[in-house]
C-alpha cells in the first residue's frame, strides 16, 4: 500500500497525516477562495488541511468553533475589529469563536495553508459573509 492509499484509508476515522506532503499537494490556483481536505469529519468535529487563495473578506460561521494553525505563508487577519489587524505566520495559533467576525485582508507570502480544526464540525455552506457581494458559500470553498 502506498503511503497515499494509506492516508486515504485513514481519512475521516483517525491516523497519522503528513501535513506537509498535504499542504504541497494543493494546485497552485483554484476558482474558490479556499480549497480543503478533510483528514477527519465527524459530526463531533473535523479536522481539515486548506489553503487560501486570495484575500478573505468579513465573515463568520455559525455552527463552529475554529481553530487554525499556520502550516505556511504570511498574511494579517483580523477578528470581531479590522482595526486590530495583526500578522500571522507559521507556528502561530488563531482562534476564531462561533459567529466572531473574521478575515483574511492580506496574503504577504504564499502559499498560505492552515491545519483547521472546528468544533462540531463545520458544514460546507457555514459562512456568512458581512457583505454578500463580496462571498457565497459556493465560491467560499470546495474540497479536493
Amino acid at each position: 500500500m502506498t503511503d497515499e492509499e494509506h492516508l486515504m484509508t485513514l481519512n475521516r476515522t483517525g491516523g497519522r497525516f503528513d501535513l506537509n506532503r498535504i499542504a504541497a499537494a494543493f494546485p497552485q490556483t483554484a476558482d474558490t477562495m479556499l480549497l480543503d481536505t478533510y483528514l477527519t469529519d465527524r459530526p463531533e468535529a473535523s479536522i481539515r488541511v486548506f489553503r487560501i487563495y486570495r484575500d478573505v473578506p468579513p465573515h463568520y460561521h455559525t455552527q463552529c468553533d475554529e481553530v487554525l494553525h499556520v502550516l505556511s505563508g504570511e498574511g494579517t487577519f483580523w477578528i470581531d475589529d479590522p482595526a486590530e489587524e495583526a500578522p500571522f505566520v507559521p507556528g502561530h495559533l488563531l482562534v476564531f469563536p462561533r459567529r466572531a467576525v473574521h478575515a483574511v485582508p492580506r496574503i504577504l507570502r504564499d502559499p498560505v495553508t492552515f491545519l483547521a480544526i472546528d468544533t462540531p464540525r463545520r458544514a460546507p455552506d457555514d459562512v456568512v459573509f458581512v457583505d454578500p457581494a463580496k462571498g457565497t458559500p459556493s465560491g467560499f470553498i470546495k474540497s479536493i
